[in-house]
């Protein structure tokens, strides 16, 4: 079986904030010496997560990044009729397993968000009945019955999690993903925009009722993603069958094509899909063509010159390095190539 499969997409979303920076305005890096839009990493990732493309395919296997496990616990022991100082106090010693709890005595919520598989949440209800039937148990010691190394949560097995109270239950990611830029130089613009209150008359003054700025960008974005299969199979606890791997695998590479972060969406409507995807399977060491863009793409057809710089780069880098991959899958946007090929070829091993 191929060891890794790496994905490389461009994808041309118009303008639109996708991902915003702390003032608000889109995120951006200097590339090159010239400006980039940019979608993190970290918004891509929850954007595809907990996409429909994820929830159709992967329904049962997903995980939730939360502090607030201890309130299903407390709701769960209340519906129960358990008394609700004896379940607050089951509550907070259960998720206490997930992390440190927040200081008020009344608060079941921990300090951290704990990602947690649908496994570990079964688990922690079934020691929380324990406790509250009258078993004499020691959560801390328990933490192993509840806490897993390898489960069927497609999302932690991919994108992997840190437990800063239970580090040996910690899961590296099996996927690596890059933050995505524009592979040209971008200016971003102000959308000045103002609100007219419905109920003003015409004989009160003609002012707004509120005035506002947001920031927006447009272009096509280099993303690349690079994910260890074997180390998703070991994650998930898959040892012969790797239907579940195929499944991750099959999902992600759809939500990566047609999933975008969420940021600004009911003003812009920036749902795109990408214009190129080029597929590789293979052991050899992983590596991004990002380096196609280190000088920006120019002119008019900026799709199809950031398409034709990214397979020149790469024949590039095969000729002066060997072959990058054992094999390869392309959609090229009005020409060869579906999703579903594309689909089918991550998925097989």
């Amino acid at each position: 079986m191929s060891r890794f499969l790496q994905l490389h997409l461009l994808t041309f979303f118009p303008p639109s904030n996708l991902n915003r920076d702390d003032l608000g305005r889109p995120k951006t890096a200097m590339v090159g010496g010239a400006n980039r839009l940019r979608l993190s990493s970290q918004a891509l990732k929850r954007a595809w997560r907990t996409s429909e493309a994820f929830e159709a395919t992967l329904e049962h296997h997903l995980g939730k990044r939360t502090q607030r496990m201890g309130q299903d616990i407390l709701d769960h022991l209340i519906a129960a009729g358990q008394d609700t100082k004896k379940a607050t106090k089951i509550a907070r010693e259960v998720a206490s397993i997930f992390g440190k709890l927040k200081k008020e005595e009344t608060s079941t919520a921990i300090e951290q968000l704990a990602f947690i598989s649908p496994r570990e949440k079964a688990a922690a209800l079934e020691l929380a009945d324990r406790m509250a039937g009258g078993e004499k148990i020691d959560p801390k010691k328990e933490a192993a019955s509840v806490l897993l190394r390898a489960d069927t949560a497609a999302d932690i097995a991919l994108f992997g999690r840190m437990l800063a109270d239970n580090p040996s239950f910690n899961r590296e990611a099996a996927a690596q993903v890059a933050h995505a830029i524009t592979t040209h130089k971008v200016s971003i613009e102000d959308d000045y925009y103002t609100a007219v209150d419905d109920l003003k008359t015409s004989s009160e003054d003609a002012g707004a009722g509120f005035l506002g700025e947001a920031g927006f960008g447009s272009g096509v974005f280099y993303l690349y993603l690079c994910i260890n299969r074997d180390l998703l199979k070991t994650n998930l606890g898959e040892e012969d069958d790797g239907t579940l791997a195929a499944a991750t695998l099959g999902a992600l590479t759809r939500a990566a094509a047609t999933v975008a972060p969420s940021g600004k969406q009911n003003s812009f409507a920036a749902h795109a899909r990408a214009h190129y995807i080029l597929a590789e399977k293979g052991n050899q060491q992983p590596r991004t063509l990002a380096g196609a863009f280190a000088q920006p793409v120019t002119g008019t057809d900026i799709v199809g010159a950031s398409i034709a710089q990214l397979k020149t780069f790469r024949d590039q880098l095969n000729k002066a390095y060997g072959p990058g991959s054992d094999a390869q899958a392309e959609l090229v946007l009005g020409g060869d190539g579906t999703l579903e090929e594309i689909v089918t070829f991550a998925q097989k091993a």
